[in-house]
Parts: structure tokens; sequence; C-alpha cells
């Protein structure tokens, strides 16, 4: 569009000023519109009265709150009826004292409905008032765009990629409402995830404290606080990795089963598949904490296992002062079990960073597919084979029936289907029905039968 074209915003207040800037940084003319225009005076920007704001520009902003519409927008039409004809006008308000329901009339559609000669466009409302004014905010923020008016949208789209937004066609004026209801919102996506990381947490802190504090009673209630959360977030963090990679197995038993891809999964697994980008990245916060806190505590005192132990003799009959250096290395138990934890961290953060959206857009299909798939069942490999190097001379001092009930052999029981049933389904007598469902083709192998 015409970068000499002159821009209208009405509303002085912190979002317009913002917008005043971004426009005027983007090389446009900039005019502000004001209930009091002579107190309202700016350096850099023209500020008029709203009537002259809304004559002199054919593209206007609306940066005042939905409930002066009436007093600043819709009024001046009972004595000028043809004020807004063919006018552009870009509503980037929000509800402010509640979350709208989803049936509930938008802001944008209501000003649409009382100026139905003018060309309302819903915008902008998810971009705040800081990243608006601010050129260093990051990269740019996509802003969705929506209107009953393709020509219209098609301008403020071209409008805020000028002004360095990645915009897109947000639909119809209808999808306002979905635009406002999601300013609203408080990491909807991480609720769920949230719950179930907090439910898996105390469900092992409560195992582990019988079983250290009841059941055997071999630990001090001083070692409570870094000692036993150590051990509860360890079990927690291989817990919340086999739920990251289990759903893709469920998935690929009822594809099987049902012979196609078109009909919907049930809803629960359909929810939990989409939750496995916030359960990954919360694995990766819980393992992160586990491995600060290891090595706090990494010392003989509390890994006596991991070290050799130094047996040091003094004679009886001597009577002088001796300096004694222990120098204690690490039996193979320690060093499996550490390298296996470095290994489980290290290709835990490459699945963590490839899940940064500015990192997975540099990547295709198959290399992102093959992070999260093929590296992702390597870090719960590793994850496994750290607490076997763990738990495994326990369980053999302990018997078979007794490691039943250990900690080490309860945490390590589900992962332990999860990556069986992964490995399984790649087997080709799987991989090939479930590859022919997923491109749509009417596989009628015996292949199938099976389920």
């Amino acid at each position: 569009m015409n970068e000499n074209q002159c821009v209208g915003i009405i509303g002085c207040g912190n979002m317009g000023l913002a917008i005043a800037h971004r426009l005027t940084f983007s090389g446009f003319t900039v005019l502000m519109g004001s209930r009091n225009p002579d107190i309202r005076q700016h350096v850099n920007f023209e500020i008029t009265s709203i009537m002259d704001c809304i004559n002199r520009s054919s593209i206007i902003f609306i940066a005042t709150h939905a409930e002066h519409y009436t007093n600043t927008l819709i009024s001046p039409l009972e004595h000028n009826p043809t004020l807004f004809d063919e006018k552009i006008l870009i509503d980037v308000s929000n509800q402010l004292d509640r979350r709208p329901d989803e049936d509930e009339v938008s802001n944008a559609e209501r000003l649409q409905i009382a100026i139905p000669n003018a060309y309302v466009v819903k915008a902008f409302n998810t971009i705040s008032s800081f990243v608006m004014e601010s050129t260093t905010a990051g990269e740019p923020r996509s802003v969705p765009v929506a209107s009953n008016h393709s020509l219209a949208r098609d301008k403020v789209i071209m409008l805020a990629r000028e002004m360095n937004f990645d915009s897109y066609n947000g639909g119809s004026l209808r999808t306002a409402r979905h635009l406002e209801n999601y300013t609203r919102s408080l990491f909807p996506l991480w609720k769920k995830p949230l719950i179930i990381a907090i439910v898996v947490i105390c469900i092992w802190l409560t195992y582990t404290l019988y079983m250290k504090f009841i059941s055997t009673k071999t630990t001090s209630w001083n070692q409570l606080f870094l000692h036993m959360t150590n051990k509860t977030l360890c079990t927690s963090a291989i817990t919340m990795l086999a739920l990251v990679y289990m759903p893709s197995n469920l998935a690929c038993i009822f594809q099987l089963a049902y012979r196609n891809k078109e009909r919907r999964f049930p809803i629960w697994l359909d929810t939990w598949l989409i939750s496995r980008k916030q359960l990954g990245l919360l694995t990766f916060a819980i393992a992160l904490f586990h491995v600060l806190i290891t090595l706090v505590l990494m010392s003989p005192a509390y890994y006596t296992t991991w070290f050799h132990p130094v047996i040091i003799t003094l004679p009886s009959n001597k009577n002088e002062t001796k300096i004694i250096v222990q120098n204690s290395l690490m039996t193979w138990k320690g060093e499996l079990a550490s390298s296996m934890g470095i290994l489980t961290l290290l290709s835990m953060s490459l699945l963590a960073l490839a899940s940064i959206p500015a990192l997975a857009n540099l990547l295709n299909w198959r290399e992102w597919r093959f992070i999260q798939s093929k590296i992702g069942t390597f870090t719960l490999l590793c994850a496994i084979g750290h607490v076997f190097a763990m738990a495994t001379p326990r369980w053999i001092e302990l018997g078979f029936v007794k490691s039943l009930t250990s900690v080490g052999f309860l945490c390590v029981f589900f992962p332990l289907i999860t990556i069986l049933m992964r490995f399984l389904f790649w087997l080709p007598c799987f991989s090939r029905p479930i590859r022919r469902i997923r491109r749509g083709e009417n596989s009628k192998t015996s292949s199938l039968s099976i389920l």
C-alpha cells in the first residue's frame, strides 16, 4: 500500500501511541483523533478531533475500549450517516472484565452491526503495546486478520507486514470471538499437562517416602529436602518421558483397529496427543532439576555404591599427627549411570530445542520427525539404561520377589512397555499396514486381521 497514505488512530492511550510509533517508524503518515485534542498535543504526531481524523483517513485504528464506541463512533452517525462509508476500521480491543463465551458476539461484530457501511477488521488485539512500540522485541509476531470484507482484510494484511508483523488471513469476522477469547486465556495448553506432572510427582513422592521412612526406615528426615526430592524427580522424569511417547503407540493400535485414518481417536487420546509437547518440556524441566540436585549431592556419603571404598589404617603405637587425603574413584556402576544420565540429558536438550518454533521452522518435515521420533526413542532408551545401571545391583541383592516392589523396578516398568511397543510397531508386519493407512490406502493385507 502507499506509505504516504494517512492512517488514522482514534484513541491516544498506551495502545494508540504505540501504534502511532510503529506506523511512523514504518514510514506512514499518522493522524491521531482525540476527544480533547488541545490538551493532547504530541511532538511527533498530529493530534486532531475525532471527526477530523475520520474524515481525513481511509484506514482507521480504533484504539479505545469497547464501551466508548457509542460516544466516539456511533453517536456521530446521527448527524452524518455517510461518515464511515468505505472506511476500514481496525478494531484492536479486547474483553476487559471477564472471559467471553465462545458464542458471545465480539466487539468487532458489534461495531460492524452498528456501522454497517464501514469495513470492520479485527487485528492486532493479540499484540501488547510494548511489542507494538518496540522494534527489538524479538522475531516478528503473528497477527491474524479477520473481516467479512476480503479487500479490506487484504489491505490490513499488507499494512501489518509493512509494520514488520507476520500477518495472515484469519477468516471472517466471526473469528474475532476466538481472538478476543484467546487474550483472556492463561496458558490453556499447559493446564492438563501441568496437572498430570503434579499427580505423577505426588504419587512417586508418596511411595518413596513410604519405602524409605515407613517400610525400611533406612533414611533420616534430614535428607528429606534434597535426597528424597531427588529420588522423586528421577522416577517422575522417566515416567513423564514414557507418557510423552506412549500415545503414539496407542494411536497405532487404534488405526490398525479402525483400518482407516478418517475415524477420529477417542477424546482422551486426542487430548493426550496434543499435550505431548507440553509434557515433554515439563519432563525436561524435571530432569534438569534432578541433574542439578545430583551434582550437589555427588559424594560417597550419598552415593555409596558409586565410589570405591577407601580403607585407612592408623597404627595404634604411633603418637604423631598425619594428614590423610582420600582419593576415591567411581565404580563401574557410578560411571555407567553417569554416562547414561548425561546422554539422556543431552538428547533431551536437543528435543527441547527442536520444540522451539523459531528453530523448528528451520527443519524440514523429515528432520523434525527424525529428532522427535528417533532421537526421542533414543532418549527414552538412555533413561531406561540409567535406571538399570543404578538399580540392577540392588535387584540382585534383594532377590526377584522383593525387587518387584522397589522404586527402581516400578519406575522403569511403564517406560519398558512403551519402548517395546515402539520397537514392535517398527517391525515390517506393523509398520507397512500403518503406513498404508496413513496414506489413505485401503489395505486388504491379512496383517490387519491380527487385531
